[in-house]
């Protein structure tokens, strides 16, 4: 064991409440989650910031000791990588997302270049025995994910926001329903349920007016999967909705054919049950018919709204509604068309009289 100063703390640790002065222990178990220093051995232009558990972003430097987290990662337009079966101080590992997540880089985005190399530090260790010196491996999450939890929406209206891929609009979306929603009179909450740690979305749902938000981390999962990602969403809709909230914005990220369990999600007839509402958001016409299609004859599921960069133009949107016969609006140009389309499949719309009175 020894004490190793930390320049930057990374957000998906935030809920082990790191000081900059640390002990680490050689011994580390290569589990996802737990908590690792490692000190930074190159210095990179493109994707090199990191998020604190304020929110803040800091650039990351050559020399930069970093407290991160075990996990994997299987991102489209982002690095992939895997959790390593053993590790030592001196090894090498790799940051994979702005998050904090440390593993082993598989693939490289040629946008991004290389990632951050990391050489390892050890295992951080809390003390958890009152009066005794005896550390244990930090783990992220304040709470334990139970895989059998039940979900209890409380009859709270929830639209969830689903995407052809990452990167095609959905926390533009969410947001805009939060602020529109917001400014209607309505208490809204907000959830992330799926992708890799990183606060950044559930904080800027904050910034547009949900009242409080869930995330996957909070859970002590790093990245979801599609044995965990139906656990992780009944937990947090039936956390968010025991508080009564008149609406609950569900993003749910990554694709609908991604690696985190957007489909596991769907495929639980349960939480479909739960889902009010379903908007898609798509990058062109061919993924917004695809997307729309999978929803319909996988799952069941008629979307209430298409949007993203599939609707960023007359074009897109007049194909879209004529050929799959859905309301095709975009959410940065024609938010309020979006929100009063998303009330009307929630059974949202109250008297303006009772608006006012809230």
């Amino acid at each position: 064991m020894k004490t190793v100063l930390l320049d930057k703390i990374a957000s998906v640790t935030r809920a082990c409440q790191l000081k900059r002065e640390v002990r680490v222990s050689a011994d580390i178990p290569c589990e996802e989650g737990v908590v690792v220093a490692v000190r930074v051995k190159n210095d990179k232009t493109t994707y090199s910031q990191l998020e604190l558990p304020s929110g803040r972003m800091a650039q990351v430097k050559k020399g930069d000791v970093v407290a991160g987290a075990l996990g994997h990662r299987h991102a489209l337009f982002g690095y992939s990588g895997h959790l390593p079966r053993r590790l030592a101080p001196g090894d090498t590992i790799h940051l994979l997302n702005m998050g904090g997540v440390l593993g082993i880089c598989d693939s490289v985005n040629p946008d991004l270049g290389q990632p951050f190399e990391c050489e390892v530090l050890g295992a951080v260790l809390h003390f958890p025995y009152l009066g005794e010196r005896i550390g244990i491996a930090a783990r992220i999450g304040d709470q334990t994910l139970n895989l059998a939890a039940p979900l209890d929406a409380a009859g709270v209206p929830v639209v969830a926001l689903v995407g052809s891929c990452m990167n095609c609009g959905k926390t533009a979306a969410a947001c805009t329903l939060v602020r529109h929603l917001s400014h209607g009179g309505f208490t809204v909450d907000g959830l992330k349920a799926t992708g890799v740690s990183l606060r950044r979305d559930t904080l800027a749902m904050e910034d547009a007016g949900a009242r409080t938000t869930g995330l996957f981390t909070d859970l002590g999962v790093v990245s979801t999967t599609p044995a965990n990602a139906p656990a992780v969403t009944r937990t947090l809709l039936t956390h968010l909705a025991a508080a009564r909230p008149d609406v609950i914005v569900a993003e749910l990220g990554d694709g609908l054919l991604g690696a985190y369990g957007v489909a596991a999600i769907l495929e639980d007839a349960e939480i479909r049950a739960a889902f009010t509402a379903v908007v898609l958001a798509a990058n062109d016409p061919v993924a917004a018919w695809g997307g729309v299609r999978m929803l319909r004859e996988r799952f069941g599921i008629e979307p209430a709204a298409v949007t993203g960069p599939a609707t960023d133009n007359l074009a897109g949107t007049a194909i879209i509604e004529e050929a799959l016969g859905v309301s095709a609006i975009n959410a940065r140009t024609n938010g309020e068309r979006l929100a009063a389309r998303v009330r009307e499949a929630l059974g949202l719309d109250v008297p303006a009289a009772e608006v006012v009175a809230r």
